[in-house]
């Protein structure tokens, strides 16, 4: 498994078959979502590369196209962090927008909760530490990612983390703003981006809360199939239960930073994820 993804099968249908992509030889498929196939590649020089290319099928669609454009556009300003995946160019072959980022040998943490995967297991602490760093690094570079989520956090078989796609991210406003559109997914999106309210990068703060908990009790805080019923419990808190219910074992300093980040109200929360990651790191004894 590379890259985080489980590699799609035949009989699904679509992506082109391997071989060369102007100087790039496509290998093997990692995975294809809604947007982009993402590739195991090569170049002339045999260097290894994650190799993300738009659907042929949304070659004239303007949304889709601005949408993986923006996130090329970010993540090279963005990616010389440890905690962010690499960067290494992006740009147009025969009419293909693709982009070119660090080849990671692992998995996300989406699939390693479902796997039970021991690297996450034995470093789940320290992980949390370094995606909370990661999304830092975001933020300190004048950015909020929008869509912050187990799917988008890669981790590495030594259990380095990287944090990734960021197609949804905007420069953090000089103060909350209504945004135009509302993409993402509902179950880490905060109240006010589920309202439609004005928001900042404290929105991230609380899907980054939303992760962690997942992560440390194998519960969602606000479970809901759909985006009202997810609201409704994130207003109501009536039935929520403290990660420490779910896992006694959990430090109580960890769960007062997690419950900080699920602040209903941004003031409530952390200002900034510095704050977040200085409290991880004294909560875990880093």
């Amino acid at each position: 498994m590379f890259f985080g993804f489980k590699k799609k099968s035949a009989d699904q249908g679509g992506p082109p078959q391997p071989g060369l992509f102007g100087d790039f030889h496509l290998r093997e498929l990692i995975n294809s979502g809604g947007m982009a196939d993402i590739w195991l590649a090569t170049d002339k020089e045999n260097h290894t590369f994650a190799l993300r290319r738009l659907h042929d099928n949304l070659r004239f669609d303007f949304t889709a196209r601005k949408r993986f454009l923006r996130g090329c556009e970010i993540l090279s300003k963005i990616h010389d962090h440890d905690c962010v995946i690499g960067y290494f160019g992006h740009g147009k072959i025969d009419g293909a927008l693709y982009l070119l980022m660090e080849y990671v040998e692992g998995s996300n943490l989406k699939l390693m909760y479902a796997e039970h995967d021991p690297v996450l297991l034995e470093n789940v602490g320290n992980i949390i530490i370094d995606m909370a760093t990661g999304l830092e690094h975001v933020h300190e570079s004048g950015f909020m990612h929008l869509d912050f989520k187990p799917e988008n956090v890669l981790v590495t078989r030594n259990a380095s983390v990287r944090v990734a796609d960021f197609d949804l991210a905007l420069p953090i406003p000089a103060k909350p703003e209504k945004l135009a559109k509302n993409p993402g997914t509902p179950a880490y999106m905060a109240p006010e981006q589920l309202l439609r309210e004005p928001v900042d990068h404290r929105a991230d703060i609380f899907a980054f809360g939303v992760a962690a908990y997942e992560l440390l009790t194998n519960y969602k805080p606000f479970p809901g199939e759909q985006p009202a019923e997810i609201l409704a419990n994130q207003l109501n808190r009536a039935l929520f239960i403290s990660p420490r219910q779910h896992n006694p074992d959990l430090p109580a300093a960890l769960e007062r930073v997690i419950l900080r980040c699920l602040e209903r109200e941004p003031n409530a929360r952390y200002a900034f994820m510095s704050l977040v990651v200085q409290d991880l790191k004294a909560a875990l004894y880093v």
